[in-house]
């Protein structure tokens, strides 16, 4: 049976998975790249972005790749798709990440407006959901025939879908960092309440590897 997954999820040490004022020249908010260290040093980041075979490939690797295997199907929040907000004006923007984004599978993008799929190279799919974050989830198991289902994102949509229970797993990435402001994953959230057990910790080189589990 399809498994939503959370993946490579990074977090500071006070709990920010995003830095304050998100927008288009600052997609992470403002330092949050800091979070995102750990990724940029790997192998599959390297991969990822056309940059040959350099960088590392070590833990921080091994986690990365991880979250890669057995999935199906995305979902992800709207700003995780891009900057812009409200109506779309256009059809103009097609995401962060060039001609060819790394997913390669269909991508079910959380909007309250409507927009046609879009066809990338490498076989990704942007579809957009208005419906909310059930029938995302229901589009994206079906898509993923049999394979996982990763969540990929931002914070809001994340929380909406650990509110509701429906997260089987978490792979949180802890940054030995403060960021002090931003978006919180875990305030007002009592993850034990909702079933979430602590399973394992690994030790990255650049970040502690937290893995959560549904019971």
């Amino acid at each position: 049976m399809s498994k939503l997954r959370v993946q490579s999820f990074t977090i500071s040490l006070d709990g920010y998975g995003a830095g304050p004022n998100q927008d288009l020249n600052n997609p992470l908010g403002v330092r949050g790249p800091e979070l995102m260290e750990w990724l940029f040093q790997t192998r599959l980041f390297s991969k990822m972005h056309g940059q040959g075979v350099g960088g590392e490939t070590g833990i921080d690797n091994s986690m990365a790749e991880q979250g890669f295997a057995g999935v199906g199907a995305w979902i992800l929040g709207r700003n995780m798709f891009g900057p812009v907000r409200g109506p779309w004006p256009d059809h103009n923007w097609k995401g962060w990440w060039g001609d060819e984004p790394p997913y390669h599978t269909p991508v079910f993008v959380l909007t309250h407006h409507p927009r046609p799929p879009l066809k990338m190279a490498g076989g990704t799919e942007f579809r957009f959901v208005t419906e909310g974050i059930h029938a995302a989830l229901e589009q994206a198991a079906a898509a993923a025939g049999g394979r996982d289902v990763r969540l990929g994102g931002g914070v809001s949509t994340i929380r909406q879908y650990l509110q509701a229970g429906l997260i089987d797993e978490l792979h949180l990435a802890v940054r030995p960092v403060l960021l002090g402001s931003g978006e919180h994953l875990l305030t007002g959230i009592d993850a034990r309440a909702l079933g979430y057990e602590c399973v394992k910790s690994i030790a990255g080189e650049r970040a502690t590897h937290v893995f959560l589990r549904k019971q």
